[in-house]
């Protein structure tokens, strides 16, 4: 599962072929969870508040990036590539 981007010990990670909706993962020290890209919305697993609201901000600035990797990760061949961190 490639890693697209870290930042604040937040790691954000994205699967080949992964299912819809479309999402990606996120770690944050013991945390797991996947973000929904369309709303920014916490579809499974937990992240403390804080570390959320980091997520879903840096989801907004990012979105049609994160589209844009999700639908190459669907294609055989597809590139997933990084994403600039929240500053």
């Amino acid at each position: 599962m490639p890693e697209i981007c870290r930042f604040y010990g937040i790691i954000i990670r994205m699967f080949f072929r992964d299912h819809l909706p479309p999402h990606f993962h996120v770690e944050y020290a013991e945390f797991k969870g996947k973000i929904n890209i369309i709303d920014g919305e916490l579809i499974e697993g937990s992240l403390p508040k804080k570390a959320l609201r980091l997520v879903q901000a840096w989801t907004e600035l990012h979105r049609d990036e994160l589209l844009i990797n999700y639908q190459q990760s669907l294609t055989e061949g597809g590139i997933i590539s990084r994403i600039e961190p929240l500053k």
